[in-house]
């Protein structure tokens, strides 16, 4: 039975069920993993949920590793395409901290190249993380936390300069934070929106936004209400971004979100500048989150109930989908 997303949201999934190792991540040569038949994964397992599922989707946020083989980027947007879905990019940076000042060079060339693949396939939305370096450093206060503040805005400012992006197809760039513990200290959504807010301002241009992830939301320090606050601050000065449907802590099967996808997705409706939801599972086995299942209790855990991972997918598509439904049918959505 097919399920009609009645609202304007565009829905889409963030394919990480799939695996970063043996889907997402490239290997040492840049190419990114293939099925037997040559097709690449990536690709293959978004076929699979387009295909299964009874919502038709509209876009795939796909993780950009820097060194990517330029055929096989080709092949990815191609095959995209061919499932008419419109890709945003989440551009990954390693190796690097981006509020290290020693760092800044090898970080701007990192998003750099990111931002040169999204404007040569005319992406209109790209994402990272670029605050703070995954699982690494210290936490920081008072004059040392401030100079972070002020080394990621320069950064990004930057890149914005650098990049070109004035004058691009890129209509936004999504910041995400990360919990406590992945990250340590641009841990909550205030703190995130400090930093985009300044961003904006420097550059003049109210182009970077605060992706508001639920599951990191709910990881935080910050309550559902002051994270509500949050979400209504950013839409009045239009930095509010796209929207992560994904559990807090399982980071599994959307049912084991204990509601805070439910009322973060009411609080971005609610201010009328929702515009993209991506669906966010992380399959419990992948090798590449070794370390957070070490870090996180309840991390790691199998929410699947005996499903498949894309089954499980589907099931979380469609409940976004009857709930943004059910939002413009109580008219928090227009």
């Amino acid at each position: 039975m097919t399920v009609v997303n009645k609202s304007k949201v565009a829905v889409g999934v963030v394919p990480t069920h799939l695996k970063f190792v043996g889907a997402l991540v490239p290997d040492d040569n840049g190419k990114l993993p293939r099925t037997r038949s040559g097709i690449l994964k990536v690709v293959s397992g978004m076929r699979a949920i387009c295909k299964s599922s009874p919502v038709k989707l509209q876009c795939v946020q796909v993780p950009l590793f820097p060194g990517a083989d330029s055929k096989d980027l080709q092949d990815l947007f191609k095959g995209m395409k061919a499932l008419k879905l419109e890709v945003h990019l989440i551009m990954m940076v390693g190796g690097a901290n981006p509020i290290n000042p020693k760092d800044e060079d090898a970080v701007v060339e990192m998003l750099c190249s990111g931002l040169a693949v999204a404007k040569k396939y005319r992406v209109k939305h790209v994402s990272s993380t670029s605050y703070e370096e995954w699982l690494s450093g210290k936490p920081l206060k008072g004059k040392a936390y401030a100079n972070a503040v002020q080394q990621v805005v320069k950064l990004h400012a930057r890149c914005y300069k650098e990049a070109g992006l004035e004058k691009s197809p890129v209509q936004a760039w999504h910041l995400e934070f990360l919990r406590g513990g992945e990250f340590q200290n641009f841990t909550n959504a205030a703190k995130a929106a400090e930093v985009v807010k300044a961003i904006n301002k420097k550059i003049r241009k109210k182009f970077f936004k605060v992706m508001i992830d639920a599951a990191h939301c709910g990881d935080s320090d910050l309550s559902m209400s002051e994270n509500e606050a949050v979400i209504k601050d950013l839409a009045k000065v239009d930095a509010l971004g796209i929207f992560h449907a994904s559990a807090k802590t399982t980071r599994g099967c959307l049912s084991t979100d204990d509601g805070w996808i439910a009322a973060l997705l009411n609080a971005c409706a609610s201010t009328g500048k929702l515009e993209h939801v991506f669906i966010e599972l992380f399959h419990h086995q992948d090798a590449a989150l070794e370390p957070l299942r070490k870090l996180v209790k309840g991390h790691g855990v199998d929410t699947t109930d005996g499903r498949t991972y894309d089954r499980t997918v589907v099931d979380g598509i469609i409940d976004i989908t009857h709930r943004l439904n059910n939002l413009k049918a109580r008219k928090v959505l227009k």
